[in-house]
């Protein structure tokens, strides 16, 4: 649909919408150019009648914290949302069950848990993302999955239908579940266990320090490039890289972490193009050396 149509039928939302909407500065990797539509609703009650009144008739892309996705230079011919302040809160039911919204940090999930004694929750400190990301991928690390302490998620489709769907019926992988694309997360509920926050605090302080010591910090990435090939080899996918590539190799400002070769990195001003040459030529320079095909944790935004 043209720009013109569209702010025609989307009038009644012009507040909360921007139109050519700059998303370079709203991933971790700080590439990317302009959304055709960038809407950011509020409450929930403004992204039911903003779904209806655009009726699937947009391509739509649901964004996070940006941490683990890769924008394209080009004006993306759809509509990003991203969730508002509301969808941003956390509570307790039960002493041993907390409701988050889906733009809740995967980190302020983990401290609300210590905070509430509760454990579980404590990987979580080392993600940096939100949480309807962190369920879409079954974000992890340290031998920990969020598929472990979820519950239940509620969820949107593109035509602004809600339902809640309990783990029980979600067929949870390794970084990946079967929930259609076409679904954007509200909230979920997660059961933690019951412990000190004395020791909960402690271990999440040993895990951000293994982290630090293992993974670069401060600098222009979006963390796992790609997935470890369970069930393919015993090795990760960093020791794959590391068998497979040069290092040192670049394409323009796109290049690999010194300190963890899964980790790319936007040395300084690098575009779209530079950094999927990267990650193109990793994954066919492993299958070369290897014969293993890797897949990319990353998520591609492009038209």
């Amino acid at each position: 649909m043209k720009i013109g149509n569209l702010k025609k039928l989307l009038k009644e939302f012009e507040n909360d919408i921007i139109f050519n909407a700059d998303l370079k500065k709203k991933n971790w990797f700080n590439i990317g150019g302009k959304a055709k539509v960038f809407y950011k609703p509020a409450e929930l009650k403004d992204l039911i009648k903003f779904l209806k009144v655009l009726d699937n008739k947009e391509k739509i892309y649901t964004i996070g914290a940006g941490s683990n996705t890769l924008i394209t230079d080009e004006v993306f011919n759809g509509v990003v949302i991203k969730l508002g302040k509301n969808f941003n809160r956390l509570s307790s039911l039960t002493p041993e069950i907390i409701i988050s919204g889906a733009a809740v940090s995967d980190k302020k999930l983990s401290e609300f848990a210590a905070d509430n004694d509760l454990s579980g929750f404590e990987f979580l400190s080392c993600i940096p993302g939100t949480v309807g990301g962190g369920i879409k991928m079954n974000a992890g690390c340290f031998g920990n999955e969020i598929k472990d302490i979820l519950l239940s998620v509620q969820v949107i489709n593109k035509l602004g239908n809600i339902s809640s769907i309990p783990k029980t019926q979600i067929d949870f992988r390794y970084r990946n579940n079967n929930l259609s694309d076409d679904l954007i997360f509200l909230s979920a509920s997660f059961k933690g266990k019951k412990k000190n926050s004395k020791v909960i605090l402690e271990t999440m302080n040993k895990l951000k320090i293994e982290k630090n010591n293992n993974q670069p910090t401060m600098i222009k990435t979006s963390g796992s490039t790609f997935k470890n090939p369970i069930g393919k080899t015993k090795k990760k996918v960093w020791e794959l890289i590391r068998e497979s590539v040069p290092l040192n190799i670049r394409f323009g400002d796109a290049c690999i972490s010194e300190k963890h070769s899964n980790f790319f990195v936007n040395k300084d001003n690098a575009k779209f193009s530079d950094m999927k040459k990267l990650i193109n030529y990793v994954e066919k320079s492993v299958f070369k050396k290897t014969g293993i095909k890797i897949e990319k944790e990353i998520k591609i935004l492009e038209n």
